[in-house]
């Protein structure tokens, strides 16, 4: 068949005409949804997102936007030919409307922020309905891990778990004959003090890396739903041992090479060790879940001779 038929040409024209359509549709919305939450971005970047425990911020909402950009074909493959659904699509447009404006009003980022995924599952249902929403369910779900949680929670979450990094750090460096010692959340090291809430980043870490897990499940796709359920549970003590390492790296850099060299690596490398150290972990993880798995199903296929 030449590629200048009556057919190539009309799927051609089909495809130009759809997207032209999806455009008209989707063009008003997006810079409706820009308009709106730009202002909230704009002070999210001048100001809790410029902080180092919620610097992830930029991150995910980046990763969130291309994992639906990535889902959208899909999306308007599933729910061709579907209309939308008003009885549910308008309450939560509404409900998302409602936090949006009470948000910025009162300066609540919580609900502010946290708007936009009521708001674009409500606009979801209404246009191309509950397909859409189901195949763009990961993307809003991963965009609630940039959402800022307030300061008095964060703290009063995060303090028992500064309190099991600072003891595991400084059993771990006492059994190497190290001069450490700890008061509640203070590690002093030979001459130095630490406080362990400056170098545990806490529940900020636990989220962020959580969401590293969950992004890393969604990109491989393991078949077996025990491993996905495995390794999103195993995400808490890993990043309970990302947080160890960090602390342990920044007593000893403190200890060997100073106060100044200390500070240095807290504010330049001491992200970059913990979520390195946390994708390892993450991966060597799933590597053992595989091993398992793997082993388990050979024992249950074998057979006695």
């Amino acid at each position: 068949m030449s590629i200048n038929s009556p057919t190539a040409f009309n799927r051609r024209a089909d495809a130009s005409a759809g997207w032209r359509r999806q455009l008209l549709i989707w063009l008003p919305i997006i810079t409706g949804l820009i308009v709106l939450y730009l202002p909230s971005l704009v002070d999210l970047f001048r100001g809790v997102w410029s902080t180092d425990q919620q610097a992830h911020g930029p991150i995910v909402l980046g990763i969130a936007c291309w994992l639906m950009y990535r889902k959208w074909p899909e999306m308007v493959l599933v729910s061709e030919g579907q209309s939308g659904t008003p009885s549910i699509g308008w309450p939560l447009f509404i409900f998302g409307l409602i936090l949006y404006i009470l948000g910025r009003s009162q300066d609540i980022l919580v609900f502010e922020i946290g708007s936009v995924v009521w708001l674009f599952s409500g606009i979801l249902l209404l246009i191309r309905g509950g397909k859409a929403l189901k195949a763009q369910w990961f993307p809003l779900f991963f965009m609630l891990f940039m959402i800022p949680l307030p300061g008095p929670l964060v703290d009063f979450l995060t303090m028992p778990m500064k309190m099991a990094v600072s003891y595991v750090a400084e059993n771990i460096l006492f059994w190497a004959d190290y001069p450490i010692a700890r008061t509640g959340v203070i590690l002093q090291i030979g001459q130095y003090k630490l406080l362990v809430a400056d170098a545990c980043a806490g529940l900020h870490t636990l989220f962020t890396l959580e969401a590293l897990g969950l992004l890393y499940l969604n990109i491989v796709r393991h078949d077996s739903v025990m491993r996905n359920i495995a390794l999103a549970i195993l995400i808490v003590p890993i990043s309970f041992t990302a947080n160890v390492i960090r602390v342990m790296i920044l007593t000893l850099i403190t200890y060997h090479f100073g106060d100044e060299a200390g500070q240095g690596f807290l504010h330049g490398f001491a992200g970059m060790v913990l979520f390195l150290s946390a994708l390892l972990l993450i991966i060597g993880v799933d590597s053992l879940l595989q091993l398992a798995i793997r082993l388990r199903h050979k024992s249950g296929t074998a057979s006695p001779t």
